[in-house]
């Protein structure tokens, strides 16, 4: 039987054990600092530092899984981090800089705050019901908080990048408010990143796309931004198929994405009424056709 000191000797030096958490905070660090250059004018560096906390927030959860660091105390510090940084951080963020001339401001980014803590309190205690199906642990029910904060910065790149416009008005700043916290609350099933899985074939595919979005973050940042909110927003319909497929065949609850696709797949082929060659769009040629390009049909 092992001592409390042989179990914590296992786990690790404490440096690294810390490590995780240390991310958390500096995520906090860089969402506060987001609203104090906002206050000082320079919404650029608030919206790179939104942006940050974005990418430590995805980074120490995986940390901590790789550091057998994962705490009761870590998940709750995580948690108070993303209302800060995903709620908070943000709706000031866009209220000083958009906002903070028009009377309904302040009621919609109170709204959007309001909704990234609602989202995050649902997101817990779904973590602790242990009556779910396995397949729900692939999807987020609602836009998660970190995309939901890059969503509402949409707003502000597209005001640094192409500079006033119809896309800074009263009107569609709060449409675009609102429609992002009712994207928070709602119940539709967004894919979580890490279930998505990537065919061997397209893996030089992904690198190299990879390596033009990193160019595309010096280069274009605030184009960037917009096409990534504009790509996930487009995988919100294919999300919710997949999602009521899976939910429409338990016997494919627990197998992975590749035996789903080819399940899918061979489920498509056995529909009665499809014909091998209407498939993609590929028609046979009639005998006119046949007669025309000189062929002559099978059996003559």
């Amino acid at each position: 039987m092992t001592t409390p000191a042989q179990q914590a000797r296992s786990r690790g030096p404490v440096g690294l054990h810390i490590l995780p958490s240390s991310m958390t905070v500096l995520a906090i660090c860089a969402g506060l600092t987001s609203i104090k250059y906002a206050l000082d004018g320079q919404p650029h560096l608030a919206m790179a530092l939104i942006a940050a906390a974005a990418i430590l927030d995805g980074l120490d959860g995986r940390v901590a899984r790789i550091l057998d660091a994962e705490s009761r105390m870590g998940a709750e510090i995580d948690s108070l981090a993303d209302a800060v940084d995903f709620g908070v951080a943000p709706a000031v963020v866009i209220y000083v800089t958009l906002l903070s001339t028009q009377p309904a401001g302040w009621i919609v980014v109170l709204l959007y705050a309001v909704c990234v803590v609602l989202r995050l309190a649902r997101f817990n205690t779904l973590l602790d019901d242990a009556t779910l199906p396995a397949y729900t642990r692939e999807f987020f029910v609602g836009m998660p908080a970190p995309a939901g904060a890059i969503t509402l910065m949409g707003l502000l790149a597209a005001k640094l990048e192409f500079g006033d416009g119809w896309w800074t008005s009263q009107w569609f700043t709060c449409i675009w408010v609102v429609g992002t916290s009712m994207l928070l609350v709602s119940r539709i099933p967004m894919r979580k990143m890490h279930a998505v899985s990537v065919p061997p074939h397209l893996a030089a595919v992904l690198l190299a796309v990879l390596a033009l979005v990193a160019a595309a973050a010096f280069l274009f940042p605030y184009v960037l931004v917009l096409v990534l909110i504009g790509a996930y927003l487009c995988t919100i319909p294919f999300s919710v198929r997949s999602q009521r497929w899976v939910a429409a065949h338990p016997e494919a609850w627990e197998d992975a994405p590749k035996e789903r696709r080819a399940a899918r797949r061979a489920i498509r082929r056995a529909q009665p009424g499809r014909r091998p060659g209407v498939r993609r769009g590929i028609r046979r040629p009639s005998g006119q056709s046949m007669a025309r390009l000189r062929l002559r049909k099978p059996g003559r």
